[in-house]
């Protein structure tokens, strides 16, 4: 606050934090930020809950299985390499301006985190702990059931949390590309007026959300 006055800096290039907090209080008044935020969280539950099971199932398969390791997972990890940033305008040609953009992006950057931290945990146990299960004439599921689930759940738990933060990222990089509401739209809507000082406000939003949906999953695992 004192240095923008000091230095004189334009508030285009840096707001004071008082000019953001005020203009993040019209934005409230206004009634923008709670439909638009509606919006953006419903892209990233959904997102975050479709990319979350389907990293949890594809894990599993490739942890169990050799085949599905050697057969899926160098695709999953080439995949992975290609930057999301360059996949968001297709997106927005094959699924439309719509909300389905916007939570394929969700489901694209949460996928890959859950994968990876449910293959680690399947494969986690000592081998020890699986050969005493073969030993007591344990069936495949009975091992999973009693080994290999509850050696992966803190690793799960750890993948799922990273997700969901990735999860913020995916929508508003959907949004960016190609909406007509939404957080990210409204972050594009303010920079297109160079309204500065609005579009920190919202990206104080932003931190704040991700910040509430990353304790909401570390209060989950701690249950």
């Amino acid at each position: 606050e004192f240095l923008v006055v000091a230095l004189d800096i334009s508030h285009v290039v840096l707001p004071k934090p008082s000019t953001i907090g005020a203009n993040l209080y019209e934005i409230i008044q206004r009634g923008l930020l709670l439909k638009n935020l509606y919006i953006t969280v419903y892209e990233i539950v959904v997102g975050f809950f479709i990319g979350g099971v389907l990293g949890m199932i594809l894990g599993t398969a490739v942890a169990l299985s050799p085949a599905m390791n050697r057969i899926i997972y160098p695709f999953i990890v080439a995949f992975q390499s290609i930057p999301k940033v360059a996949i968001a305008p297709l997106t927005v040609i094959w699924f439309g301006f719509g909300i389905k953009s916007k939570i394929v992006m969700t489901v694209l950057l949460s996928f890959f985190p859950v994968v990876v931290n449910t293959i680690a945990g399947l494969r986690a146990p000592e081998q020890s702990q699986i050969d005493l299960m073969t030993s007591l004439a344990a069936s495949k599921w009975q091992t999973f059931k009693y080994v290999r689930l509850p050696s992966s759940l803190p690793y799960i738990f750890a993948g799922l949390e990273i997700a969901i933060v990735l999860s913020v990222i995916g929508a508003i990089v959907g949004e960016f590309v190609g909406a007509s509401k939404g957080l990210g739209y409204l972050m594009m809507f303010f920079n297109a007026r160079l309204d500065v000082a609005s579009s920190f406000a919202i990206l104080l939003v932003l931190a704040l959300l991700g910040l509430v949906l990353q304790s909401l999953m570390t209060l989950i695992r701690q249950k």
